[in-house]
């Protein structure tokens, strides 16, 4: 049986750029003043185009004007999801400078695509007229690597293209799949996180689900991070923000052979420190993704006590984002390299958990870079 001492240490993948789409606003900067408590995040669900009721609370990207970072030419039929994940493709590779395109992959992590384009389009084959009465310009928006093959048409991008679907933990996937990516040979950096938009489907099923505790807003955004091996960043000599370390992640399994959940988290954590060299007592932030999560957030809780200790600092970004639901992961490590930036931050390194209604748990262990 294969320990936890078995498994290799891992190879850390350097993050060299970020690009942060929030309700707080675009950029990382917006996310740092909105975590400092220095400015607020949009709560106003009349900002949302259209003219949907939304049950409230909600945290939303406001006036989110794709024209403005990429042009207009080719924008009329995308929708929200894929405008999420192309200023925030943008904002990353124009802050890492110059790549190979040919060497340059991208993962995102979602739930389903845009929800709201799969649920309209589904829609209309029943209201119109006739079933093929249907607006077919917005049908590649209904699938689900809709986002990631636009990223990789209007960025050049011409490596490894991937879509990731792992519900609570998409963006965690997507760390793995890209890490897989690089170590083997296939692209020398990848562009990866996670994407989730927010829109009527996806906000009245949350509140139908009964999942989320009724005070947690329901949000969006997107944060992508062009990654690539550690040494070879050193040996380009390329800026680097953080390191990310080791990702782990459980599956649900059978439901009659399945743990308690904080048991299934304290045994990723645990491999996952063991993997990237990390004392537990050198972790000095935690950035849940449970919080809210009925059920889910007392059994995190009881994971981060039960293997770092009580007293370890927090850091709850859904408190300024709400519920991402798959772009959690990829807004944890934006929160995480957000906070860093402050002159007290604390300690080099950090760990962002995460646990899904259907039973996975994972996490990321992830090391700021030294000055």
């Amino acid at each position: 049986m294969t320990t936890t001492t078995d498994r290799p240490a891992v190879r850390p993948l350097a993050v060299t750029a970020e690009g942060v789409v929030t309700p707080a606003g675009i950029g990382l900067d917006t996310l740092v003043d909105a975590l400092g408590g220095r400015a607020a995040a949009c709560a106003d669900p009349a900002k949302l185009p259209g003219q949907e009721v939304l049950p409230e609370p909600v945290r939303l990207v406001e006036d989110l004007r794709l024209a403005e970072h990429v042009g207009r030419k080719g924008t009329r039929y995308l929708d929200r999801t894929t405008a999420l994940g192309l200023v925030s493709s943008h904002l990353a590779l124009r802050g890492s400078g110059p790549g190979d395109p040919a060497a340059t992959g991208v993962v995102v992590g979602t739930s389903s695509g845009s929800l709201r384009s799969i649920g309209e389009f589904a829609r209309d084959t029943l209201v119109r007229d006739e079933p093929y009465l249907v607006d077919a310009a917005t049908f590649p928006n209904t699938v689900m690597n809709c986002c990631a093959g636009q990223i990789a048409i209007w960025n050049g991008l011409q490596g490894v293209n991937a879509t990731v679907a792992g519900g609570q933990l998409s963006s965690f996937h997507a760390v793995r799949y890209g890490r897989n990516a690089i170590n083997a040979g296939r692209v020398g950096r990848v562009l990866l996180g996670g994407v989730e938009e927010l829109c009527p489907q996806t906000a009245w099923g949350w509140r139908a689900t009964r999942l989320l505790d009724p005070q947690m807003p329901i949000g969006e955004g997107c944060a992508l991070f062009v990654v690539e091996d550690a040494e070879a960043a050193a040996a380009a000599g390329r800026t680097v923000a953080a390191e990310l370390l080791a990702c782990e992640v459980e599956s649900p399994g059978p439901v009659d052979a399945r743990p308690p959940m904080a048991h299934r988290l304290a045994r990723t954590v645990t491999r996952a420190l063991a993997r990237s060299g990390v004392r537990p007592e050198e972790v000095s932030l935690v950035a849940p993704g449970a919080t809210g999560l009925a059920g889910l957030d007392a059994a995190e809780q009881r994971a981060i006590r039960r293997t770092l200790g009580p007293g370890t600092a927090q850091l709850r970004v859904k408190d300024v984002v709400g519920e991402c639901f798959s772009a959690n992961g990829a807004l944890q490590l934006a929160a995480v390299l957000a906070h860093w930036r402050a002159p007290d931050a604390g300690g080099p390194v950090a760990l962002l958990t995460a646990l899904g209604p259907d039973g996975s748990a994972g996490c990321l262990v992830v090391r700021r870079a030294a000055s």
